[in-house]
């Protein structure tokens, strides 16, 4: 099976029910993704799958055949997409386990709602964060959407 992962090919030659999640970390070397839950509630573990984001524990190899996969380290070659910088801006992470996966979660629905009010962000926001950051994610989301309607990076 052929697949691009943050703009590189690889061949899949394994077991096609592995999820994503551990392809990723354990054979990809791509660490950034996080396992939370492995029951795809928390989030941890979200990646772009052909521009939308999905959680990588959910999603076997299978379902990946000539598809294109973005993890938090394909985001932005130098960590500066307009969501990694309103992250770092508005100082969200605390204890940052969650983050790479709220961050891919945002970038997706920012590129759906470019504009969204408190209420979107509350219906969008399925992510859990267990420090309790969600008024600094909002923050950075709208700071991020800020920017990226004023043409600032985006992907």
């Amino acid at each position: 099976m052929k697949l691009t992962i943050n703009g590189q090919a690889f061949d899949y030659t394994g077991d096609p029910e592995q999820p994503l999640l551990w392809y990723l970390r354990d054979e990809a070397g791509l660490t950034g993704t996080k396992y939370g839950c492995g029951i795809g509630q928390c989030g941890s573990c979200t990646v772009h799958v052909n521009g939308r984001a999905r959680r990588a524990c959910m999603t076997p190899m299978a379902r990946l055949e000539g598809r294109s996969v973005v993890t938090i380290e394909g985001l932005s070659a130098d960590g500066d997409h307009p969501v990694q910088r309103a992250w770092r801006d508005a100082d969200v992470p605390q204890c940052g386990y969650c983050q790479a996966g709220q961050i891919m979660a945002a970038a997706d629905w920012l590129n759906r709602v470019p504009a969204p009010t408190d209420d979107d962000i509350d219906r969008l926001q399925t992510n859990i964060c267990r420090c309790g950051t969600y008024y600094r994610i909002r923050k950075a989301i709208k700071m991020a959407a800020r920017d990226m309607s004023a043409g600032d990076g985006g992907q």
